[in-house]
């Protein structure tokens, strides 16, 4: 029904929870604020035992109707309100320190949810949508804070009233405590048997909920793509199926909590009506007061309600715990990718030779078929080397490779002698640049696409990258100019524009490694010939890895790598691979022959 993570662990359909004892893994996030928490318990117990003050006031009252003495019964009546004043004062004081600390808090889990799961590497993506993830960071947040900033607390205080309301109907009349008593197990029978099924029903319709987020964001990511193809009514069917299956276990849920609401109502009610009949035949007996049986009744009551409030708020907590598991599931996964406990620091001033060692590779999605088969590979200081072959060769595995999106399952790759995997991947990944097939662009404007590369460049340098990047001319065309705001992914754009931005990028970045993954693939033959000369100059003075199909730009390479099946079967440089008449020369054949014919 769910995606599994990559190290085995279901993030998303985890062992279900026995427990609302789960919601113990929250106290990381609470105990930063026990000042907070402690205020809040400190009101929150305050007003409770206001409540149960009231009932005693209420009496004094009704047993002194009838006295002749008016100013007694002025004071009863004044003690009552001053009593209902503290309470309302101190039920405000609850709420405002409670529901801050939930919201305090769901903000931290949000933080550490999204600092957790951005540095994950692709290969932990690969099992898992990222709509769903995105579910966990809302969904289930908003759960948390509907518990902290609530329910936990109305539950602590519900659970006050019950303990001191039982308390003081024990010293009011311990005859109709007795006779309560005996419908407490009627009550708790229902709380946990339904309670049990509430908590399977409420984590079915967390999950299917995660699967509608997940089933959206891809679609609407792809939206060209969906009306392209004319797949909207199917895309609609299966957002409309996830969806209906999330209802349909909403709806049992909703059905079985309802049911056990009128269960636990009628039989706690129908008890105060007959202790009320008995209280009523003690008063009319001589053998308690009205004020007293008043008392009775309304503490009765109080504990009719918390009791109510329990069973109500109990499927709130079950649904808090598992969203907490699911939350803490993300906190706690293993990334396959990991950083060294001590890192080894990158080597200063950083030559740029990289190396592959005998390495091999498999993607955790298709462990059996090898993206990369025994490579070996040493590219030297300041070399453009570039990587060619048919589809499915290996050669975008390289650059996934040299940034540790992965590691390989054998053999080590370095940079400047060091192993990969010995330096921190933030660290060495600052010293590299990207041009990927796919160029991202976010939802802002050109002139911050552009400065992503380098987050600290001037105006100045972010325009002279653009030029470099023969991407000025068209930005500056745009309505704002570099101020454009660009749409979501880019949309704005066209596929060229986004390459030229994303070249721009890897210029302003002027790391000393270069990484082309088809970066010119979507250029019209004029701007390409530009870039390409900006790319030729860039790459002088650094170490530059380029794939590409389109041999055009890569014939000026210093070195060209022939791939195939994971394999380097020939390298060299343009002509001396033409004159072997091997895999590159029949490609070359077919593109530059397919050319002239055109």
């Amino acid at each position: 029904m769910v995606r599994r993570a990559e190290n085995g662990a279901d993030l998303l359909d985890r062992e279900k929870s026995r427990r609302v004892g789960a919601l113990a893994e929250l106290w990381p996030f609470l105990r930063p604020y026990r000042l907070l928490l402690l205020s809040a318990m400190t009101a929150l117990v305050l007003t409770a035992a206001v409540a149960l003050l009231l009932p005693m006031a209420v009496r004094r009252v009704v047993d002194n109707f009838g006295a002749r003495d008016g100013a007694l019964l002025d004071q009863y009546f004044g003690a009552a309100l001053f009593i209902a004043g503290l309470l309302a004062l101190g039920t405000g004081a609850r709420y405002l320190l409670v529901t801050r600390l939930g919201e305090r808090v769901v903000a931290d889990i949000r933080k550490a949810v999204f600092d957790r799961v951005i540095g994950m590497s692709p290969a932990f993506y690969e099992r898992l949508m990222t709509g769903e993830v995105l579910s966990r960071i809302t969904t289930d947040t908003t759960l948390i804070l509907s518990v902290i900033g609530s329910s936990i607390s109305i539950a602590l205080r519900n659970l006050l009233l019950f303990v001191g309301g039982m308390a003081l109907m024990l010293l009011t009349s311990a005859k109709l405590t007795g006779l309560v008593l005996l419908i407490v197990p009627l009550v708790i029978v229902p709380i946990l048997t339904l309670g049990r099924r509430m908590r399977v029903l409420s984590r079915e319709n967390q999950d299917w909920i995660a699967q509608s987020s997940g089933k959206a964001s891809e679609a609407l990511l792809s939206v060209q793509t969906v009306q392209a193809f004319t797949h909207e009514g199917a895309s609609r069917a299966q957002f409309a199926d996830v969806t209906e299956r999330s209802f349909e276990a909403a709806r049992r849920r909703v059905n079985t909590r309802a049911l056990m609401t009128v269960i636990v109502i009628f039989l706690v009610f129908t008890g105060i009506v007959g202790v009320l009949w008995i209280g009523a035949r003690d008063v009319r007996a001589g053998e308690m007061t009205a004020g007293s049986l008043v008392q009775f009744v309304i503490y009765s009551v109080m504990v009719a309600g918390a009791v109510a409030a329990l069973s109500e708020i109990w499927g709130e907590l079950q649904r808090a715990a598992g969203a907490t598991e699911r939350l803490v599931g993300l906190l706690q996964a293993e990334d396959p990718v990991k950083d060294p406990v001590r890192p080894v620091p990158v080597p200063r001033p950083v030559k740029g030779e990289i190396g592959f060692h005998a390495v091999r590779f498999a993607y955790p999605a298709r462990p059996g078929i090898p993206a990369l088969d025994d490579f070996t590979l040493t590219i030297r200081p300041g070399e453009t080397v570039a990587l060619v072959g048919p589809s499915g060769a290996g050669k975008t595995s390289v650059i996934q490779l040299i940034l540790r999106f992965y590691d390989p399952d054998a053999g080590r790759i370095t940079l400047d002698g060091v192993a990969l995997s010995d330096m921190a991947r933030h660290e060495f990944r600052r010293e590299m640049a990207l041009v990927p097939q796919d160029p991202v662009i976010f939802a802002a404007s050109a002139r911050e696409n552009i400065r992503f590369g380098r987050l600290d460049a001037s105006d100045a340098e972010i325009e002279a990258a653009a030029r470099a990047a023969n991407a000025h001319d068209f930005i500056a065309a745009l309505p704002q100019g570099y101020d454009t705001f660009v749409g979501e992914r880019g949309v704005m754009l066209s596929g060229g524009q986004k390459q030229r931005i994303a070249i721009a990028r890897a210029i302003l970045r002027d790391a000393p490694v270069l990484l082309l993954d088809e970066a010119t693939s979507a250029l019209d033959a004029e701007s390409e010939r530009a870039v390409q000369t900006a790319v030729e100059a860039m790459a002088r003075s650094r170490t530059t890895i380029i794939v590409a199909h389109r041999l055009a730009t890569v014939k000026k390479a210093d070195r060209i790598v022939v791939m195939d099946h994971g394999r380097i079967v020939a390298q060299g440089t343009h002509e001396s691979l033409v004159a072997e008449n091997g895999l590159y020369a029949r490609l070359a054949r077919l593109q530059f022959t397919d050319g002239q014919a055109a």
